[in-house]
């Protein structure tokens, strides 16, 4: 799995949106694009799957912009990435819209795969928008799948 500018990217429209925008201040497309490096033209496209999402609200006219339109402590970076990318799986058997492996039944490879899927899940998920800002990212260790599935994800099918 890579994760691509398009997750990257809403990912930091997200923080920039915390970081300077309020219901008071709300934020331009230039202004984004402008401390992000990123073109407008593209930035547009990013904003699509944050608006649907309800990660931000948009206004129009004279004062219009954006602003986040929740606070970023409940904000989950892997909820984020899975609005930009569609998936956290490592391989494209375990996509919920790649249909069923004929060799799932019988795959030695199976249970690995399920596993970092798991991992990776756990560890974006229990990051939020307010541990990127405050910089409190490096706190967060990987924890056990048994752990993870145990409490229950709240992602599952």
């Amino acid at each position: 799995m890579k994760i691509s500018t398009k997750g990257r990217y809403g990912l930091r429209v997200l923080i920039d949106l915390a970081e300077h925008s309020s219901e008071d201040q709300r934020e331009t497309l230039r202004a984004i694009s402008d401390r992000q490096k990123i073109t407008i033209k593209y930035l547009e496209q990013i904003m699509v799957p944050l608006l649907q999402d309800g990660y931000i609200k948009s206004f129009r006219g004279h004062s219009g912009g954006y602003v986040l339109s929740r606070q970023p402590a409940d904000i989950r970076v892997g909820d984020v990435v899975r609005t930009m990318e569609g998936s956290l799986a490592p391989v494209a058997c375990l996509e919920t819209d790649a249909g069923h492996c004929p060799m799932a039944d019988d795959c030695p490879t199976l249970v690995l795969w399920q596993g970092l899927e798991a991992i990776i899940e756990a560890y974006l998920d229990q990051i939020s928008l307010a541990d990127l800002i405050n910089n409190t990212v490096e706190d967060f260790v990987v924890v056990r799948r048994a752990d993870y599935l145990k409490e229950g994800s709240a992602h599952e099918s």
